[in-house]
């Protein structure tokens, strides 16, 4: 793909605030320090090395990230690639934004030692390490990764192939699970495009081929959708249309024997209202326009996947009786959808006035309830020690494998990753209820309790006040990296207590 060469303007513009804005002077400043900084560099595609940095920041504006930030992204090549230091940047630009650079300098001196499973296994660390001393180093690496990938194409055959594999199997996962869609569907597409060239062009010539007509489509039932709502009061942001990414397209694909005829939101409608009232008044509405297909509603507001997106999909007959997906949201959950935490600072940074809000550090802007995972993750990491197999193993399935969500009889979600069991469910809920479990009601049968856990069941755990310890079989068949834990500390502690 053509590069062309992005401006300090294109970061500006897409950082959506009004000249004479302090959080603009500092992006200002941090260019014209990284442009001096850099001055003379070329990448490997011969542009001048600034482009890449300019790129990285305009990505950061877009995704809505404060100033600050995105200054860093200005920057996060400086104490690597030019003699200027961390020192020099703290003292012109203050110490957050130089504690977020040095986080940017330390993820990327990972050194290959050993296999490149071991290579792999301490990327992973260092990365969940830095998220959670500092969510921002990430969401810039992010963006840095994007970047590379987009011009990837002017590296050897080799390196692509290494890159993009990398990508997929980090910086995806982990931009999913932060939720900035955005960054994980083109990356995911440019990972695609490097690792399955054939698949990604047959995809591509299948979508180009029937979104054009769909989109004539889908035209006309955003004008209708518009229409009836306008008629029944309902004051709407948008209604506009989506098209599906290549990957996730040829993922669809996949699943109904390459028959596009079968992927019912190849281009969806997406409604945008004002509050979460409005979101079920519009359903109630496409619902009374356009008969729904049974069995194809998904209420991921008041059930968010866990990645936080929240959102009312729909699938219905729409106009001319064809299928149609229809997703419904507010304005605040399509900015969370598509820029995931990172829309916290666009609802917040913009706010502040003074200039020390840009060039001194502000505590708590993320709270830790929004990234408690990553705090879970770094206490299993200490426990865990030196193991670094099991660390990635239980990476993959608590915190990057698709996540269900059961409920307890009294009604509390307790979130699990796919194919967790019953034990599983019964520590989620407290150690003691695990270590004490004999059996469980499972939608109000009795169930073993190595029977695995669906999405939408009701779990009734049977314990018994007398059972103190686990069943050391139960390790066979448990998936999250808690009830292993739980179960390990007990024998232990029950052993220990035999043997004195």
């Amino acid at each position: 793909m053509k590069q062309t060469l992005a401006t300090i303007d294109d970061v500006l513009h897409a950082f959506k605030t009004p000249p004479g804005n302090e959080g603009r002077k500092l992006i200002l400043q941090a260019y014209e320090f990284a442009n001096a900084a850099h001055n003379g560099q070329v990448r490997a595609s011969g542009m001048p090395y600034i482009h890449h940095c300019l790129s990285t920041a305009r990505i950061l504006a877009k995704i809505g990230m404060d100033a600050r930030t995105v200054a860093a992204g200005l920057m996060h090549d400086v104490p690597e690639d030019t003699p200027e230091t961390l020192a020099t940047i703290a003292k012109k630009f203050g110490p957050d934004i130089a504690q977020m650079i040095e986080g940017i300098t330390k993820l990327g001196k990972i050194k290959l030692r050993g296999t490149k499973e071991e290579y792999k296994l301490e990327n992973w660390r260092r990365m969940f390490l830095a998220m959670g001393s500092d969510i921002r180093t990430v969401i810039i690496k992010l963006a840095d990764r994007l970047h590379n990938m987009q011009t990837l194409e002017h590296l050897p055959q080799e390196k692509q192939q290494r890159i993009a594999n990398e990508t997929m199997e980090i910086y995806v996962p982990i931009a999913n699970r932060l939720g900035i869609g955005e960054i994980r569907s083109e990356l995911t597409d440019l990972c695609f495009l490097y690792l399955h060239p054939d698949a990604y062009h047959s995809t591509k010539n299948i979508s180009e081929t029937q979104i054009k007509e769909k989109e004539i489509y889908v035209k006309k039932a955003i004008e209708e959708i518009k229409k009836e709502l306008k008629s029944e009061g309902i004051i709407f942001v948008d209604v506009h249309g989506r098209a599906k990414g290549i990957h996730s397209l040829h993922q669809k694909l996949l699943k109904h024997d390459m028959d596009i005829n079968r992927v019912y939101d190849l281009v969806a409608v997406r409604v945008i209202v004002n509050d979460i009232a409005a979101c079920y008044e519009t359903l109630g509405i496409v619902h009374k326009k356009f008969h729904p297909m049974i069995g194809r509603i998904k209420d991921y507001i008041s059930l968010p996947k866990p990645n936080g997106y929240q959102s009312i999909h729909t699938t219905v007959f729409g106009p001319d009786g064809r299928v149609l997906e229809i997703q419904i949201r507010t304005q605040k959950m399509h900015d969370e959808a598509e820029f995931g935490i990172a829309a916290h600072w666009l609802y917040e940074s913009r706010k502040h006035k003074s200039w020390k809000d840009y060039f001194l550090p502000k505590k708590n802007e993320v709270s830790k309830k929004e990234v408690e995972w990553v705090m879970q993750l770094q206490e299993w990491q200490k426990e865990l020690g030196n193991n670094p197999e099991e660390f990635i193993e239980g990476l993959k399935v608590d915190f990057l494998k698709n996540h269900i969500f059961a409920f307890t009889p009294m009604g509390d979600i307790i979130e699990l990753p796919e194919g967790a069991s019953i034990v599983d469910f019964a520590y989620a809920i407290h150690t003691d209820i695990g270590n004490s479990a004999t059996g469980a009601r499972l939608n109000g049968k009795m169930v073993s309790l190595d029977s695995t856990v669906h999405n939408g069941q009701i779990i009734e755990i049977i314990t018994d006040k007398n059972r103190k310890s686990p069943n050391a079989d139960w390790l066979t068949f448990v998936k999250t990296s808690m009830a292993k834990g739980a179960i390990r500390r007990s024998i232990k502690r029950a052993r220990k207590a035999q043997e004195e």
